[in-house]
């Protein structure tokens, strides 16, 4: 359903010009879920906001449904780590919001809102403001916004990266929960080992800068999952599986910090 194919994207800067992306390429089945994982500086952001179309000037091509795109586009979806919800609009009308934006009525709409804060579990927080809720309600309220349009992608960047481990493992539920309910086809983009492998099909390890792909690991946990899951052999063994092809490329990336810090110096 998405396809990336031979993505490269560079970025002049006053030190001269980085490769961020070279040549990536990457297939994306309707209803799977992807989990993009690598080191920071791998390009991983880049690449959201290429297939986000976010950002231009790149070679290679971003197709959905076989079709190119160029440019944001209503078939994708896009959750991000930072706080995004309206603060002077409830919940339901957070999540109703795009829908008044294209024109819905306001029943079907508000109709709409209800059950899909229902589907991400804040059934009964529909006239709560953003202040009085949690930093995981806020992005549940998120995600459930950009799912009022129906997206066929969703894309998410660290969309629980400020919440502490264990609030983002129960997260992870309701995003499974969103995945089986809808068969949602959706990117996930990580930092963390443990969420990749909870939540998705397939997670790709991403090289240090510039960013190519590493390795395609299949993760064959049964679904239906829960957060249980991640105290099994099985789950143990995919992160260490995983680590191991992350541990030298982040590597990398701490060398060429302390490099950089050393020429500032």
């Amino acid at each position: 359903m998405l396809a990336v194919e031979n993505i490269t994207k560079r970025f002049a800067t006053p030190e001269g010009t980085i490769s961020a992306l070279e040549g990536v390429a990457l297939d994306v089945p309707k209803g799977r879920f992807v989990a993009l994982i690598g080191p920071s500086g791998c390009g991983k952001s880049t690449l959201f906001n290429i297939i986000g179309g976010l950002v231009d000037d790149y070679a290679g091509r971003v197709l959905i449904d076989g079709h190119p795109i160029d440019g944001t586009h209503h078939d994708v979806g896009m959750v991000f780590q930072e706080e995004s919800t309206f603060p002077w609009l409830t919940t339901v009308e957070n999540v109703a919001f795009p829908l008044d934006v294209t024109g819905v009525p306001k029943a079907e709409r508000l109709e709409r809102a209800r059950r899909l804060l229902a589907l991400v579990g804040l059934e009964g927080f529909e006239n709560r403001f953003p202040a009085e809720l949690s930093g995981g309600m806020r992005q549940r309220t998120a995600i459930a916004r950009t799912l009022a349009f129906e997206p066929k992608l969703l894309l998410m960047d660290e969309p629980f990266g400020a919440l502490d481990e264990q609030t983002r493992l129960l997260l992870g539920d309701q995003v499974l929960r969103i995945h089986r309910e809808l068969e949602q086809t959706t990117l996930l983009i990580t930092h963390s080992i443990t969420e990749a492998v909870q939540l998705a099909d397939q997670v790709i390890v991403m090289t240090y800068r510039p960013g190519r792909v590493k390795r395609v690991v299949e993760i064959d946990l049964p679904r239906p999952r829960t957060s249980e899951i991640v105290s099994s052999p099985e789950f143990g063994r995919l992160v260490a599986t995983i680590w191991n092809d992350l541990r030298e490329e982040a590597s990398l990336g701490m060398k060429d910090i302390e490099l950089h810090a050393r020429a500032g110096h």
